[in-house]
Order: structure tokens, then C-alpha cells, then sequence
């Protein structure tokens, strides 16, 4: 049988992501709370990236959430995440 992972509940209410209006991602709030309930290490966006590994985690996330925003019938967090994250 698969392991499943552990569902997180985010909200904006509670401060744990930010609204689709100011970039649309999770805050440091947020970022904690999942990393408690699920054991991973989600790290800050790097929109500027200051080292060679900053710059791999851009370009890799810049590719997986544009096929997100493409695909998705309403993809406004995609994109606001998108455009937080300077993505061309």
C-alpha cells in the first residue's frame, strides 16, 4: 500500500498564504506549519537568486508552475506566483 501524504490545511485568514492580489504564495507562517505536518523543507521563493543553486530552484520552479498556469482552467495563483517569482 502507497503512503499517503498528510493533507495540510493553509489558509489566507489564518496568514499562511498570501492573497492572489500580493503574489500569491505561502508565508513563512505557512511554510513552518507545512514543514511541521509533513516533514519537508519547503524554502522561501527566490525571485533574485543569489547563488547557482537559488538559480536551478527558479528555473525549476518557473517550468512546473507554467505548465500549471496553462493547464488550469483558472490558474490566477499560478500566474500571481508566476509573476512573484520574476518567471519570463
Amino acid at each position: 500500500m502507497a503512503d499517503k501524504k498528510k493533507s495540510v490545511s493553509l489558509s489566507v485568514g489564518r496568514g499562511e498564504k498570501l492573497p492572489v492580489s500580493k503574489g500569491a504564495g505561502l508565508t513563512a507562517a505557512g511554510r513552518a506549519k507545512y514543514n511541521a505536518a509533513t516533514g519537508s523543507n519547503l524554502k522561501a521563493p527566490a525571485p533574485s537568486p543569489k547563488t547557482k543553486a537559488d538559480a536551478g530552484r527558479k528555473a525549476s520552479f518557473c517550468a512546473r508552475m507554467g505548465a500549471v498556469a496553462a493547464k488550469a482552467k483558472n490558474g490566477e495563483r499560478a500566474k500571481a506566483s508566476l509573476k512573484r517569482w520574476k518567471c519570463p
